[in-house]
């Protein structure tokens, strides 16, 4: 049977079950045979992973060719202008090419938990938060995007894949949830909302 597990992966924590040097991984909280991530989510950043025990499912999440939108709650150094988030929007050239069209907004601070340790903050420079949504995967993508419109990222929070989110799980929590039955599923309930 098809399983699905949502994980919100805290900070410093590998998305992977070992690793030589000792570092934190899946394995510190999740203790269910035969599942992988379907994905990655940076050492550095925060939140949603989704596991399975099903390779068909794994690859129809991961892989960027079915372009499943992919929400980051970013607060940045600085506050971004509309004109900076047109540009995420249009999309950013970057070393490895231009990034495809996203949703970028500015939103209130999320009521999320806090980091250990702490981001670094200057006192004459202040933050915002902008929520961001992408349907490619490059490495370090948000990272490298808010830095080439001058804001860099200074904590990163994925919060959905898809039609699933973080809502109700805590750092280092799980749930299961029902696996989709095939990609159509996965992709309708994914469809972009219109809201602005």
């Amino acid at each position: 049977m098809d399983r699905l597990f949502l994980f919100n992966k805290p900070y410093q924590v590998l998305s992977q079950f070992t690793d030589p040097n000792g570092r934190p991984t899946l394995a510190d909280y999740l203790s269910i045979p035969d599942i992988y991530a379907a994905g990655r989510l940076d050492y550095d950043s925060e939140g949603l992973l989704l596991l399975t025990n099903a390779g068909r499912l794994q690859h129809q999440i991961a892989d960027p060719q079915h372009k499943l939108p992919k929400t980051y709650w970013v607060q940045v150094e600085g506050v971004p202008p509309e004109t900076a988030l047109a540009q995420l929007e249009r999309g950013v050239r970057l070393n490895d090419g231009l990034t495809r069209p996203a949703h970028a907004r500015r939103m209130e601070e999320p009521a999320v938990w806090p980091r250990t340790p702490p981001i670094r903050e200057r006192k004459q420079i202040p933050t915002a938060w902008i929520e961001l949504t992408l349907r490619e995967g490059r490495n370090r993508q948000v990272r490298r995007m808010t830095a080439a419109v001058g804001y860099p990222t200074l904590r990163l929070i994925r919060y959905a894949i898809g039609p699933w989110n973080l809502a109700g799980l805590q750092p280092g929590a799980w749930q299961e949830v029902a696996a989709p039955r095939s990609l159509a599923e996965v992709t309708a309930a994914s469809r972009p909302s219109r809201r602005r």
